[in-house]
Order: structure tokens, then C-alpha cells, then sequence
């Protein structure tokens, strides 16, 4: 049956591989995208007779996945963190409070410079295949400034945002923490106001403590935000306990995560949000909490962390390659973690896969077999994204 909804109608045609996570594979395929919703799939012979004034798309014999959903970015700043890097490179080590000098070049910026450098950030993840990007604030440390942030976040087009408020990322210098975590919960109404659908926070060494992110969380889950969280990224804190108690719906880097932890996440259905860019980036290089989540039976999400600190980057390919050569987790998990995994970290079930009444948003692979994404290193991997079916890069 065709389905109709808003949005752009497309025929994808002559498709290798196609992934819907749906059904298995399927060989010599087609797809049809109406009003921006998947409306039919199947073999290419069998594409419905009322399709022939619909726009197509020729994918070459090439594989095709659901668009990437990275469900953890940064994409709102201003200024450089080179010198961190520099230094980090030489010898030196990451610390939470170089945030603060991105935050000082984020609040002089104009309101249309930021949007600029969010917007570009933005088309580079399209290109690389992601259709759905969360946004959060958390460059700004205070409720203005926030406020600014939220709304560039949510005027980044071409590109499916779901926006979160993140004023809970350090204690900025100077301010007493008592009254910043006070702060935080006083401007959680105009944070929604403004556009935000869920609120972080940064628990960790130099951050925010159990304490301090439970009244910000419980707070945060009373005006009615989804809950996400930074957890047991720099040291083991108790942050993912936390995570299951509040029953948050994801955790996000989880380097020091425990067997227990794990256990307490899977329970609860919290996913774990993977970032091993920043693993990487920050050269922790620790990669086994990979392992550690997926055997105790946790969903597993991948992002990328587009961060000017930790982790300078807007592609999903490459998280996925690090994903599988350094995590050492197999190539369908990562396909998954990247797609629908995503997706259910931000709680959606219209995007991550390609069932009918989805979300027409899909790449097509510069292959014939969804392996070599990740298995060709250095390529973009990507011939053409598709977002809510139209074709834009």
C-alpha cells in the first residue's frame, strides 16, 4: 500500500543492497518515498505502477542504508581549541576546563557568525550521510546566552535537529556552584521555550556530581525534558547508575563503565551512546567499555561528539570505523548503532530505519555491500543523502 505524508517524493531505483533493518537485506531493490515518508520497498521488477511521475534516483547497482542519526554534537561554537590539541599531542592531557575558553569566543560571536559555522558543520555531517543530528547548547554558561545557542541550534536547516539544553556543562570560573546549579534549574522552562526537547548534564571529575546532576535531571524531567547524561568519561563516578536510577534515555562516552554499571544500564533500557572519536581525539585511547556494554546486553548507540575540544569532526563514517578497528565491535552492530541505534537514544521512531511510515532519509554507499563503509578507510563512502526524500548531497 502507498502511503502519503509531507514532504518529497522519490523513487530510489537499481538499488545492490538494500538495508531497512526492517527485513533482511534485500537484493536488486527499490524504494518510494512520498510526501518524505517511505511509503513502499521491494524488489526493483515490482515497483508499484502509479510511480511513473515520480522524480528518480539511479543508486548504480550501489547499497543503501537508513541515514546516520547522531544522536551527540556540539555543533554550536565559536573560536579555536588548537592549542589544545597542540598540546595534548606533545604530551599534555584533556581537562573539562577548556571549555571555558570556547565559551568566551561563543558569547562575542554574532548571533549570525554562529549560525554560519553551525549551518556549515552541519552540511559537512549531511554529506557523510547523517539525516538526524542532536544539537546541544552548553558554550554559553549562562541563561542568555544558552538561550542564544538553543535557538542557532534550531534554525540549522537541511537537516533533521532535535535541539538539548546543556547549561549544565562545567561551573563557569568565578561563579559559586550552589548558585550556577540553581541557575541551571531556574531557566529550564525558558530552555523549553527556546526549543529544547531534552537537558544534559556533565557529570564527571571537574563537572558536576551525582548530586548536583540528580536536581538538575530531576528538575529537568518535571518540566517535562527527556534526560540524557556525560557519564563515566574521565573517571568512574557512578554517573551511569545515575543514568538507570533516573532512567535516562542515554549515557553517552562511558569509558570507565563497569560490569556492574553495564548490567544496571541494560536493565533499565538506557542506551549507551558510544563516542570514540573523543577516545581517540583525546588520546585516552580506551576502547574495551565497547565490549563491556555489548556483552551485558546494553543497545548501543554511535555518535560522533562534533566538539571543538575533543572531538573536531562531523562524520559518522569515521566514528563507525573506529567504531569496529578500535572497539572492535562487528560491522552490523555498528551499522545498527549508527542507525536505529541512534534513533532510540533520541527516543524516535520515525528515523534509523526504512520501514513504511518512516522518515525518507537514506544514503547511498559508493559500493555495492554496506561493508566497505567502514572497511575503506579515508573515503567518504557516500555517493548521495537523501533527507525526507530529496536528494541534497
Amino acid at each position: 500500500m502507498i502511503t502519503t505524508g509531507g514532504g518529497g517524493d522519490l523513487l530510489v531505483r537499481n538499488i545492490g543492497r538494500l538495508t531497512t533493518w526492517d527485513r533482511p537485506v534485500l537484493s536488486n531493490a527499490a524504494l518510494l518515498i512520498r510526501a518524505g515518508k517511505v511509503a513502499w520497498y521491494g524488489a526493483d521488477k515490482a515497483v508499484p505502477r502509479e510511480t511513473h511521475h515520480v522524480p528518480d534516483l539511479d543508486a548504480g547497482g550501489a547499497a543503501v542504508l537508513p541515514g546516520f542519526v547522531d544522536c551527540h554534537t556540539h555543533l554550536v561554537w565559536a573560536g579555536s581549541r588548537r592549542a589544545d590539541f597542540v598540546g595534548r599531542v606533545a604530551g599534555g592531557s584533556y581537562t573539562p576546563q577548556g571549555i571555558n575558553s570556547t565559551v568566551a569566543a561563543t558569547r562575542v560571536a554574532p548571533y549570525d557568525e554562529l549560525l554560519a559555522l553551525a549551518q556549515a558543520r552541519a552540511d559537512r555531517a549531511r554529506t557523510t550521510g547523517t539525516t538526524t543530528i542532536e544539537v546541544k547548547s552548553g558554550y554559553g554558561l549562562t541563561p542568555d546566552h544558552e538561550m542564544r545557542l538553543l535557538d542557532v541550534a534550531n534554525q540549522i536547516g537541511g537537516i533533521d535537529i532535535t535541539a538539548t539544553y546543556l547549561g549544565a556543562h562545567v561551573v563557569p570560573g568565578g561563579r559559586d556552584r550552589d548558585d550556577y546549579v540553581d541557575e541551571v534549574i531556574a531557566s529550564l522552562p525558558e530552555a523549553k521555550r527556546h526549543g529544547a526537547t531534552w537537558c544534559d548534564v556533565f557529570c564527571d571529575e571537574e563537572a558536576f556530581s551525582i548530586e548536583e546532576a540528580r536536581r538538575i535531571l530531576n528538575a529537568a524531567e518535571h518540566h517535562g525534558f527527556g534526560l540524557r547524561i556525560h557519564a563515566e568519561q574521565l573517571s568512574h563516578t557512578g554517573a551511569a547508575l545515575l543514568a538507570a536510577e533516573l532512567g535516562c534515555a542515554s549515557a553517552d562516552h562511558l569509558d570507565f563503565i563497569t560490569e556492574r554499571s553495564a548490567a544496571a544500564l541494560a536493565h533499565a533500557g538506557v542506551i549507551g551512546v558510544l563516542v570514540p572519536v573523543c577516545s581517540l581525539y583525546t588520546r585516552s585511547q580506551r576502547w574495551d567499555h565497547a565490549r563491556v556494554l555489548k556483552d551485558a546486553g546494553v543497545t548501543l548507540a554511535i555518535a560522533t561528539d562534533c566538539n571543538p575540544g575533543t572531538a573536531w569532526c562531523e562524520s559518522m563514517p569515521y566514528a563507525m570505523q573506529l567504531a569496529c578497528l578500535a572497539m572492535g565491535l562487528p560491522v552490523d552492530d555498528v551499522l545498527r548503532a549508527a542507525t536505529i541505534g541512534g534513533a532510540m537514544a533520541l527516543q524516535r521512531a520515525d528515523v534509523g530505519h526504512l520501514a513504511v511510515g518512516a522518515q525518507g532519509n537514506l544514503v547511498v554507499l559508493d559500493s555495492d555491500h554496506e561493508a566497505d563503509l567502514v572497511a575503506h578507510l579515508g573515503s567518504r563512502g557516500i555517493i548521495r543523502t537523501v533527507v525526507q526524500g530529496s536528494p541534497v548531497g
